[in-house]
């Protein structure tokens, strides 16, 4: 896959060499407290970049690419695509920034052109967001982005030892707008 690119950001997949910077930030137990995956070691951020497909847009397979700020060429973030399905035309997102870079309107920089690409190039036909109702920054996120809420299922998930509640958010390609 080739590069996502604006005026402030490249995305591309993750690799190997990216193992420190992603851990960097992908181990900081606060600002993640809403995931389930915080890796203690650097070992664990291997592992999770191991299992990256060879290949973009592979149905049921989550794809990691990193965001970097141009300016500094430091990685600042990570976006994962689920491929959903066989049919290969939804996906779902997770967006993951350093804490030093948030509040500075990167992510939604990367995930709008993230969903132009899934839309415009790949012709997807529906993109969900899964949030849990807590995580007031990601649901604003999705909301600037135009996301509807479709769903809010109590303690559906089982993250960091505790039952959590998920909302899911959705956009169909007729409804976007760049």
């Amino acid at each position: 896959m080739k590069m996502i690119e604006t005026e402030l950001l490249l995305l591309r997949p993750i690799t190997r060499n990216d193992n420190q910077q992603v851990f960097s930030y992908r181990s900081d137990a606060e600002t993640n407290k809403y995931q389930g995956f915080i890796p203690k070691t650097i070992e664990e951020i291997d592992e999770f970049i191991a299992k990256n497909p060879s290949e973009f847009n592979q149905p049921e397979s989550w794809f990691q690419l990193v965001i970097i700020e141009k300016l500094s060429y430091e990685i600042i973030g990570d976006i994962g695509i689920h491929f959903i399905g066989d049919d290969g035309f939804q996906c779902e997102l997770g967006c993951t920034l350093n804490k030093l870079h948030q509040g500075k309107g990167y992510a939604t920089i990367a995930m709008k052109a993230t969903i132009d690409y899934l839309f415009n190039k790949l012709n997807k036909h529906r993109i969900t967001g899964s949030v849990d109702p807590k995580n007031n920054h990601s649901i604003k996120l999705l909301e600037r982005l135009k996301f509807r809420k479709e769903a809010h299922f109590k303690e559906s998930l089982f993250i960091n030892l505790e039952w959590v509640d998920d909302i899911v958010y959705g956009i169909l390609k007729s409804e976007w707008k760049t």
